[in-house]
């Protein structure tokens, strides 16, 4: 057992030592920059994603209209990932695929900037979600890992975590939301 944690352990501090290389470091700053700019302007973040990723968007959002270290006013922040019930519906009614692009339809605005989280960067509804709010001219952040898949590609800013081990990729996403709450507090 002792191997098996202190392995878990490791990659998890090889993957976030990764991240300390400047183009990383670039990236995160650049999109706590565009975040804030937006938040300044009276837009709003809307971030989602699956199962782990549905978990960070909920806690992204929540850093943001709570607070994170700093007490400061509320940031208007949605995660799309909070109401079983739209999704649900959206998914029986029309496609999974467009739970999430559905609901950036009736919240999302071009003052608005959008968070896809997608550790394999393949997600269809968070694809599709991206490829909505880009045509809406709405601006675009991929938080990802692996190669990014084509969420990367297709995003104004891509926070790619350098790993293929999933649960790494997940606990660097916390950690590159947590800085970006870091950089946001400082400018509120």
């Amino acid at each position: 057992m002792r191997l098996l944690i202190e392995s878990q352990i490791r990659e998890s501090i090889r993957t976030k030592e990764l991240l300390l290389e400047k183009k990383h470091i670039n990236s995160i700053s650049k999109a706590a920059e565009a975040i804030a700019e937006t938040l300044k302007r009276g837009g709003k973040l809307i971030v989602f994603g699956n199962g782990g990723s549905a978990a960070d968007a909920q806690h992204f959002a929540a850093e943001l209209v709570g607070r994170f270290k700093k007490e400061r006013k509320g940031l208007p922040a949605i995660s799309l990932t909070t109401n079983a019930s739209t999704i649900t519906a959206v998914a029986n009614d029309y496609s999974y695929d467009v739970s999430f692009s559905r609901q950036l339809e009736a919240f999302a605005t071009p003052k608005d900037i959008v968070v896809g989280i997608s550790t394999s960067g393949q997600a269809k509804n968070v694809i599709a979600a991206v490829t909505w709010a880009k045509k809406h001219g709405i601006r675009t952040i991929a938080l990802t890992g692996k190669d990014g898949g084509k969420l990367a590609k297709i995003t104004d800013i891509s926070l790619i975590v350098p790993s293929m081990h999933t649960p790494a990729i997940q606990e660097s996403h916390i950690t590159i939301i947590h800085a970006i709450c870091a950089i946001i507090d400082e400018k509120f």
